[in-house]
């Protein structure tokens, strides 16, 4: 059996196909393969204020990080030039002075 993706309403696993659609259990909602794949091509990422990042802007921290594996805390009002955004948990790729390279959540940022 192939794994379906969950739905793009609501993030429910449990989808199941009805023809050559899509369908959600929990919210009723219904897409096609095709209309899922655009969707997922066209993912935006946006900040804590529900600005859109892109590749090669500047942002600023907005809550205290602290730094997984080590006792470092990336300060509120930290600066991060030319941010990358990439797919997964944390969609920041990026390089803080004083620290490193690090991945962030978009939701801890702000656009500059």
């Amino acid at each position: 059996m192939s794994q379906l993706p969950p739905c793009p309403r609501c993030a429910s696993e449990y989808t199941y196909e009805d023809g050559v659609q899509l369908v959600c259990p929990e919210c009723a909602y219904e897409w096609t393969e095709a209309e899922a794949a655009a969707a997922a091509a066209s993912k935006v990422v946006r900040d804590a204020n529900g600005n859109e990042l892109q590749d090669g802007d500047t942002v600023t921290v907005i809550k205290d990080l602290k730094v997984k594996g080590s006792s470092s805390v990336v300060k509120v009002g930290t600066k991060v030039k030319g941010i990358r955004l990439v797919d997964g948990d944390h969609d920041i790729d990026c390089k803080i002075d004083g620290i490193g390279a690090m991945k962030l959540k978009s939701e801890f940022v702000k656009k500059a």
